[in-house]
Formats: structure tokens, C-alpha cells, sequence
């Protein structure tokens, strides 16, 4: 009776333990699905609307979002949240954190054990014994491997919110890019209109013979000059536009879509830069979730020194004579005591101390760079604005009434065109330069509060964690 119910017991042990497995299932490579997807992006915008109306309460996300009158900059800060290609790798191993989170701690696999003989004898009876063995974690290991995995997880997280904030800050710096370049071509297109006519009248002072072939033709050298001009701006422009494309994973032909607007510029006025830096900088916290880590991997290298127990309990017979067997199993803590792994844990602690204050330093650093250079961009823009271009303008202004009263100067002209080409586009650059270094020290300075990863894919969330985000 006994050897039929402990059979019976083993029999129902390996078919629980095979129904349990996961079977394999392949999940075959569709890069055709993909690339209808990518191309259909600005057709299907259900899941961006529905997106962008869960994150509309973010640091810098339009309330309202409608792309039928096209892509402004705001709005492409949510399109790049929900289709930037590296967030969704970030987001991808922040999947894979959270899965290790939560099978963390688990107690190890029971493990079964059967042995048997046959003797040669006629009269001998088989003898047999099975085992089911059982490591039972006294020491607390389980629950700090559980905490560590939750600060991993945290790490992680802390990453991803590091990541979309930097794509919203590069955005903003490629879409002021972008339309400083369609600005410039702009100006280029308007320097070959004023050219063209100033060799119009070149034309007409060379067929009286008030100017010689040599003058006209360094004139039309001059055209010829800007119009290639023109075209490296028009190169550079399809340039800064693909590269903003791809920050927002959109097919190539997109552009058509942008807005030429510089993008919304966020002063960030705090009494306090240091700790501003120290409390909101998305990098920092990085780090800081590392440093949690390794005081948690410390923590577990520090545990594993007290062993677990290991229990056993089974069933044998031996010349016939039915027994139950009990085992128990205590490793004696007494040479190794996980010393290497103790001392490595510490070394990684220090080391993870390092990066945030050395981190903290360069980033105490490129703030102060940030802000000087806005704010000489801020002056060498205003000169350019309020004096250099108004007395160019002015000069235009007095050539073209002399002109009118049939003195030309065609060199004059020349001159006073180019200089003027070179004073706006140069302005526009200035300007260009003040918004990227205003970016810049918003970025480094961080937001206004607390981030959560975009809720991109709702299985990611800071709560849980035993890293205490909440």
C-alpha cells in the first residue's frame, strides 16, 4: 500500500513539473509588416492621438495635438516619444529588467533523485530509493535578490526617462537647425535675385561701354558663385530635414509634413542651479539608481555567506524492507565565506560613487559653459539685430535712390548685396546658436518634475519596485 501511494506521489511530482514548462513557440521576422507600418505612419494616427492624450500633462506636450495642418514642433516631440527608434529599444531592455524583476527571488527547483539495483541473486528482491530534495533560503538571500532586482529595474527605468529626455532635447536642437536652414536658403534664393538684377543692369552698362568684359564677367562669376551656394544650402537643408525625420521615425517623405517654426525655447529660472542639477538632471539619476544597486549587490554578496538548508525526503526499500528517508543537508561557512565576491561588490560600490560625483562634476561644468554661451550669443545677436543689418538695409536703401537718379556703381551694389547676405544669414545663425545653448541648459538643469517613462507601453511603471520610485 505504501509503495503504490509514493509511487503515486512521484508520478504526480514529474507530471506537474511537465505541465509546468513552457513550450517553445517561433515568432518568424516580418520586416515587409514592418515597412508598410513605417510607411502608413502619418495615415494611421489613431495610436499617436490616443498616445499623445495620455501624455498631454508633460513638461512641454500641446494640449491639443492635430496633424491635418501639419507636424509643429510640439507635436514632433510626441510623435519621437512614441516612434523614436532608440526609445524603443530603451524601452525593449527596460521589458527585459522588469522581466527579471519579476521572477526574482524564486526559490530553486526542487530536485528528485532515483536510484536503483538488481541483484544477481534469484531470490533478491530490486531494491530501489527515490529523493526529493528542497533548499530552503534562511539567510534572507531570496528577499535582497528581489530588492536588487527592483533597484536593476529602477536603474532602468531611470534610463529610459534619461533617453526621451535627451530625444526631446535633440529635437528641439535639429528643428531650430532645420529651420535656420530653410531660412537660408531662403536668403541665398533672394542674394540671386539681387544679384540677377544687378547684372541686368551690368548688361545694359556694358553694351554702352561704361564697363569692361572683365568687370561684367567677374559679376556673372559672383551669380554663378551663390547659385552653387544655394544648392550646397538646399543639400544641407534635405540633410537636417531626414536627420529630424528619423528622430521621430517617420518615413523619408515626411518632411512635407514639418512646420518651419523654431520650437517653443523653456527658460528655466531657479534660485538654485546646484541643486536643481543635483534633484532633476535625468543623467544623474542614472546614476544614483546605479549606486542603489551596488549597495544592493553588496547587500546579496554579504547574504550569500550563511548558507541555505537543504532538506530531502523519500522513498526506498531494500531487501523488502520499505523505509522512508529523510536527508538534511547544512554547507559550513568556514574558508571561502564569499569573500571574493564581497570584495568585488565593494570595489563596484566605490566605483559606482566615482561616477556620480565625477558625473556631477563634468555636468556642473557644461552648465556653466551653457549659459555663458547663450548669453554671448544673446549680445552678439542683439548687435547683429539692432545694428550691423538695420545700416545695411539702410545702405540698400541709399544705393537704390541712387541708382534711381542713374548713378550706378555696380561694384557697389555687388558689395552692399553680399555683405547684407552675410549679415542675415550670420544673424540667423547667432540666433539659431542662443536657442541650442538655451536648450542645452534646460537639458542639463533637467524638468520641471518628476518623469515617468512615456506611457508608450503601459507593462513599464516605476511602482512596485522595491527601489521606491513612486
Amino acid at each position: 500500500m505504501s509503495y503504490k501511494f509514493y509511487g503515486s506521489i512521484s508520478f504526480l511530482y514529474i507530471a506537474f513539473f511537465i505541465a509546468g514548462c513552457q513550450s517553445y513557440e517561433p515568432a518568424p521576422l516580418d520586416i515587409g509588416s514592418y515597412r508598410n507600418d513605417l510607411e502608413n505612419r502619418l495615415i494611421n494616427i489613431e495610436p499617436i492621438t490616443e498616445f499623445a492624450n495620455r501624455v498631454a500633462a508633460s513638461d512641454g506636450v500641446p494640449v491639443q495635438f492635430d496633424m491635418h495642418d501639419g507636424i509643429s514642433p510640439s507635436e514632433g516631440e510626441v510623435i519621437a516619444l512614441f516612434y523614436n527608434p532608440e526609445l524603443r529599444m530603451a524601452r525593449l531592455e527596460a521589458s527585459v529588467a522588469l522581466a527579471k524583476y519579476e521572477t526574482a527571488g524564486l526559490w530553486q527547483d526542487p530536485v528528485f533523485g532515483f536510484d536503483g539495483a538488481e541483484i544477481s541473486s534469484p531470490s533478491a528482491p530490486f531494491e530501489f530509493g527515490f529523493m526529493a530534495n528542497v533548499s530552503i533560503p534562511i539567510s534572507g538571500r531570496l528577499k535582497v535578490e528581489k530588492k536588487r532586482a527592483g533597484t536593476i529595474y529602477e536603474a532602468q527605468l531611470m534610463k529610459l526617462i534619461n533617453d526621451e529626455w535627451n530625444v526631446r532635447s535633440e529635437l528641439r536642437r535639429r528643428w531650430v537647425n532645420w529651420a535656420t536652414a530653410t531660412l537660408q536658403v531662403q536668403l541665398f534664393n533672394e542674394a540671386i535675385d539681387q544679384l540677377e538684377r544687378i547684372i541686368l543692369i551690368a548688361d545694359t552698362l556694358a553694351k554702352a561701354g561704361e564697363i569692361n568684359r572683365v568687370e561684367y564677367r567677374l559679376l556673372t562669376v559672383e551669380l554663378a558663385s551663390y547659385k552653387v551656394k544655394a544648392t550646397d544650402a538646399t543639400l544641407h537643408l534635405f540633410e537636417e530635414e531626414l536627420v529630424l525625420i528619423g528622430l521621430m521615425g517617420l518615413p523619408p517623405v515626411s518632411g512635407e509634413y514639418l512646420i518651419a517654426e523654431f520650437p517653443a525655447i523653456q527658460t528655466t529660472v531657479t534660485g538654485d542651479e546646484t541643486a536643481r542639477l543635483i534633484d532633476a538632471n535625468t543623467e544623474l539619476a542614472i546614476l544614483f539608481a546605479n549606486y542603489q544597486t551596488a549597495e544592493e549587490s553588496l547587500r546579496l554578496e554579504i547574504k550569500k555567506q550563511y548558507p541555505d538548508i537543504e532538506i530531502g525526503s523519500g522513498y526506498g526499500s531494500e531487501f523488502n524492507d520499505h523505509r522512508v528517508l529523510f536527508g538534511l543537508t547544512i554547507p559550513l561557512s568556514i574558508w571561502n565565506r564569499n569573500q571574493a565576491g564581497i570584495a568585488n561588490a565593494k570595489t563596484q560600490r566605490e566605483i559606482a560613487r566615482a561616477e556620480v560625483e565625477t558625473t556631477f562634476a563634468r555636468l556642473f561644468r557644461e552648465l556653466t559653459l551653457a549659459n555663458t554661451s547663450f548669453l554671448i550669443k544673446k549680445t552678439q545677436r542683439a548687435f547683429y539685430a539692432n545694428d550691423i543689418v538695420p545700416m545695411l538695409e539702410e545702405q540698400t536703401k541709399d544705393i537704390v535712390q541712387i541708382v534711381e537718379l542713374g548713378e550706378v556703381d555696380t561694384f557697389i551694389l555687388l558689395e552692399t548685396v553680399t555683405r547684407q547676405h552675410d549679415a542675415k544669414n550670420r544673424l540667423l545663425r547667432l540666433q539659431a546658436d542662443e536657442m541650442i545653448a538655451a536648450i542645452r541648459v534646460h537639458q542639463i538643469l533637467g524638468p520641471e518634475y518628476q518623469l515617468h517613462p512615456s506611457p508608450v507601453n503601459r507593462e513599464l511603471t516605476t511602482e512596485d519596485t522595491l527601489g521606491g520610485v513612486q
